[in-house]
């Protein structure tokens, strides 16, 4: 088992770094791994991880369902509310019936079992649309119309009612009549009339659920400080948000939107706890983004392809391009959205993964005629779109969306800091390398140390070099000596290298600077589009 996580850990790493260096997901890569390491081919991963696979899916789905919810802005979230709204139910029930349709036409199911293939493949995948939306939030693009937390919202939405209908039509097309329900005061509904009520129930309490799970983790680490570090913080975040999602099998509400929901209340009671729990979570995804792909690789079933690849792939393109599209039509008809954005939903609203992954498999296990079909497509599905979908997303969406301006308090923006430090031979360069030095391992920056050689005075540059590496042994940083006007220098050395912002000393000892009574400091907080921190001497 310590074998096969080791293989995992390493090899989805390094085969997913590798696709990113050659300009694609990672997460191909990843899955390539798992079906190289898996009992398809290699047969390298131990059976108990095999056996552990669903539950280390759910482990590493709640940690990005969690990243979602601390990603999601309310503001934007009321601007498309009923965007958003339709994109839950529109889209995912549209391309089911689709499905169904050409499953009647291609492989003669009746409607019944056509529309369980449907809501097996309908399903939108987070494990791809969430990171994607994420990363899209981090980089601007869509944020000013709410475009990315419309999709967010409307995916969560869309899982809870194709999951409720799955399980409907798995008893349905199994048992062959619908089970009659009595409620109090004699009246009877059946199961399909009780589907409505069912999910606007799971909606609601997940909802519910996630509130009331976040007022306690806030009670519990602010007011009541049961932790002493930010990673203490997280695992507590993290086991409540996981018993959100196993609790769900018990009771009558939607673990996924349960979770999503306790990362956006956790943002409105508390943003500071949020911004730090945002982080952890970061961390955390690093690690489970491999495990989850890597594993959905291993568990996609190659042989029964073979006889499927082309029904397949037509049944995917009629479902997506002709019932899921009819749907995004119907969705954003009468909003502020424009063609472009509109047409953004293709690459971004239609990846397929994790529900597939979870779910493909059990008609099979049950006997329904029509099983290994829904298996084989359910498979097809996830090695089409999810590489597809995660490479689509960041591709197209510089092209179809409008960038806006990013809002720090909801997303993590991932940027390591780069300070220019600019020194002289004054005893004051101790204090501004000391200040430097400090911020840097407070923010994982690198420091860039620029010394402008006075040619007319003699100077100890290897000296300060010295200091400089003393003072900043533990820190990434490079030494830099150049000629010529010191604040032309300072600006033009900034720029090139891209800094953050600029240290420097707010008075020295240079004859120069004695001439020009401080017009250094001066020039540099006048001209540069930089921020500028100035260090007073003692």
């Amino acid at each position: 088992m310590l074998s096969s996580i080791l293989w995992i850990l390493l090899m989805g790493f390094l085969v997913g770094q590798t696709v990113r260096r050659l300009g694609g997901p990672p997460l191909i890569g990843m899955i390539l791994v798992g079906v190289v390491l898996g009992p398809q081919v290699g047969k390298v991963l131990d059976s108990s991880i095999l056996e552990s696979a669903d539950g280390l899916r759910t482990i590493a789905v709640m940690v990005i369902l969690m990243k979602a919810g601390l990603g999601l802005d309310r503001e934007k979230l009321v601007q498309q509310s009923t965007v958003a709204l339709r994109l839950g139910f529109l889209p995912a029930t549209f391309e089911a019936v689709a499905i169904a349709l050409t499953a009647i036409w291609l492989f003669n199911f009746d409607f019944p079992t056509g529309l369980l293939l449907g809501c097996v493949i309908g399903a939108e995948s987070p494990a791809v649309i969430v990171p994607g939306m994420l990363r899209l939030k981090s980089a601007g693009w869509g944020v000013s119309k709410g475009i990315p937390d419309a999709i967010l919202t409307g995916s969560a939405l869309s899982d809870v009612l194709l999951l409720l209908v799955f399980s409907l039509l798995l008893s349905f097309v199994k048992q062959g009549a619908t089970e009659i329900i009595t409620l109090p005061g004699g009246f009877t509904l059946t199961a399909l009339q009780l589907l409505p009520f069912q999910v606007i129930l799971q909606i609601a309490l997940g909802i519910l659920a996630g509130y009331l799970v976040a007022r306690m983790l806030v009670s519990l680490l602010t007011q009541q400080n049961w932790t002493q570090t930010a990673v203490q913080d997280v695992l507590l975040a993290a086991g409540l948000a996981l018993f959100l999602v196993i609790a769900a099998t018990a009771f009558p509400y939607s673990g996924y939107l349960a979770t999503m929901s306790l990362g956006f209340f956790l943002i409105e009671l508390d943003a500071p706890l949020a911004r730090r729990l945002r982080g952890g979570f970061d961390g955390l995804w690093a690690i489970a983004e491999i495990f989850l792909f890597v594993l959905m690789g291993a568990s996609i079933q190659l042989q029964v392809l073979g006889n499927i690849l082309l029904p397949g792939l037509l049944i995917l393109a009629i479902g997506t391009l002709v019932g899921r599209s009819i749907g995004w039509y119907l969705s954003t008809a009468g909003s502020n959205w424009n063609w472009k954005e509109r047409l953004f939903l293709l690459p971004g609203n239609s990846a397929k993964a994790t529900v597939q992954a979870a779910i493909g498999a059990i008609p099979l296990a049950q006997g329904i005629e029509g099983g290994e079909v829904m298996l084989a497509i359910a498979a097809l599905s996830i090695l089409i779109t999810a590489p597809l979908g995660a490479w689509a997303i960041p591709t197209f969406a510089p092209k179809l969306l409008e960038r806006g301006e990013v809002d720090p308090t909801k997303v993590s923006i991932v940027q390591r800091p780069r300070l220019l430090v600019a020194i002289d031979t004054s005893p004051l360069a101790i204090k501004v390398l000391t200040k430097a030095a400090e911020l840097a391992r407070r923010s994982d920056a690198e420091v860039i140390v620029l010394h402008v050689i006075n040619v007319s005075q003699p100077e100890s540059v290897q000296e300060l070099k010295a200091q400089t590496h003393r003072l900043l042994a533990d820190i990434r940083h490079h030494f830099l000596t150049t000629t010529g006007s010191v604040p032309e220098q300072i600006i033009q050395i900034a720029q090139h290298h891209q800094v953050t912002e600029i240290m420097m000393g707010k008075r020295g000892h240079q004859p120069w600077e004695k001439v020009l009574v401080g017009s250094v400091c001066q020039s540099v907080v006048e001209t540069s589009s930089i921020p500028v921190m100035l260090i007073d001497r003692p």
